[in-house]
């Protein structure tokens, strides 16, 4: 039952045939779990809060940081190495007091993805990891639950619903890209404002879910291109081959062997933690970093000690190095240094390390450089 407080604060929606009285009803009902308080997280966690959503769980293990605020806008410059979840959780409760919210600073891995999806009606994929999209679609197709999924990257970005009776996530990605061969947001960036419009996007077809109304995104994929205005649609189809759901699903339960998105170590070179970098130009003086940044990163500022050979351009340049040089190889995260370490070694360098992070974990503890 709805009190007279709820019927004022809700009136816009009880004004709307297809929500009304019922529908605020099944929005208070509701359990929908947010996977990930990042970007597409923020927006969503808001409008299902201020929509009147009865109980929003919120799974995420990762603590704020000043990077974040560009466009996971659900924080504030106050909440800078607060546990995500915690600070999104009162930011929910500060938007509606009716609201029981379930922040869960954990990750969510095989062990317990199953658990924590079996107590919600609906879940909302805003991670930004293969793995995780990986293993939250698993544990939803197993569960009987809705994904509504989404993912940005620089202007684009992506949303549909993988509902029971419908396709999945491997249906429209049977396999993960190589590693190190997709750009996340830290290395390629993305446009702050996109996450909110997604992220709507994605508050609006879980709210479709809830109430039963409209036509949710299932078997439809969403392309929005914000630099171009343009939005587009395919059409997806069940795989018969899904190996989770096909004519002969392999898939019983969820696994820690879904395909991840970091790539391994270079073969033969040894990681440098970006702690022992200082110390280590230090101790050789004739070190030198190999920062494979791209022209467009080097401009958030420079490396050290460093000689700048962009990784799009390093196949043709190896004969500029010298192999007796002892080299650092770094990028901005550690993705593309990694792949430039592995050609240098396969090239005949032994004298390498590989900058573990990336020079976005050496700048972390150092306000002077701003490789942020």
């Amino acid at each position: 039952m709805l009190g007279s407080g709820d019927l004022r604060r809700y009136s816009r929606h009880l004004l709307i045939p297809e929500v009304g009285l019922a529908g605020q009803g099944r929005l208070r009902a509701a359990r929908v779990l947010v996977v990930g308080a990042g970007g597409l997280g923020a927006p969503v966690l808001q409008y299902l809060a201020a929509a009147g959503v009865g109980t929003l769980g919120i799974v995420d293990d990762d603590r704020v940081d000043l990077t974040n605020l560009q466009r996971q806008v659900v924080f504030g410059e106050s909440d800078v190495g607060r546990p995500k979840a915690s600070a999104a959780a009162a930011r929910v409760r500060d938007i509606n007091a009716g609201v029981c919210v379930e922040p869960l600073p954990i990750r969510m891995v095989a062990g317990n993805a199953r658990a924590i999806v079996r107590g919600y009606d609906v879940v909302v994929d805003a991670t930004d990891r293969f793995a995780t999209r990986y293993l939250v679609n698993d544990a939803c197709r197993l569960e009987g639950k809705p994904d509504v999924y989404a993912s940005i990257f620089r202007f684009d970005g992506q949303v549909s619903v993988f509902a029971p009776g419908g396709p999945c996530y491997r249906c429209l990605f049977p396999q993960a890209p190589p590693d190190g061969s997709v750009p996340s947001c830290a290395e390629g960036g993305v446009l702050g404002v996109l996450a909110g419009m997604v992220g709507t996007w994605q508050a609006n077809e879980a709210l479709k879910t809830i109430l039963g109304i409209g036509t949710p995104l299932v078997g439809r994929l969403a392309l929005i291109d914000a630099l171009a205005g343009r939005v587009r649609e395919v059409a997806l189809a069940t795989d018969p081959a899904c190996p989770l759901h096909g004519d002969a699903p392999t898939i019983v339960d969820v696994s820690d062997d879904a395909p991840d998105d970091v790539a391994p170590a270079p073969r033969g070179v040894a990681p440098l933690a970006a702690s022992e970098l200082d110390a280590f130009l230090a101790a050789r003086p004739l070190a030198r970093i190999l920062d494979v940044r791209e022209p467009h990163e080097r401009a958030l500022g420079p490396a050290p000690q460093a000689i700048e050979m962009p990784s799009s351009v390093l196949e043709a340049r190896l004969h500029e190095l010298d192999t007796a040089v002892e080299y650092v190889v770094a990028c901005r995260v550690g993705a593309k240094s990694r792949w430039a370490t592995q050609r240098l070694y396969d090239a005949g360098f032994r004298r390498l390390r590989h900058l573990d992070g990336g020079l976005l974990a050496y700048a972390a503890a150092r306000p002077e450089f701003p490789f942020f």
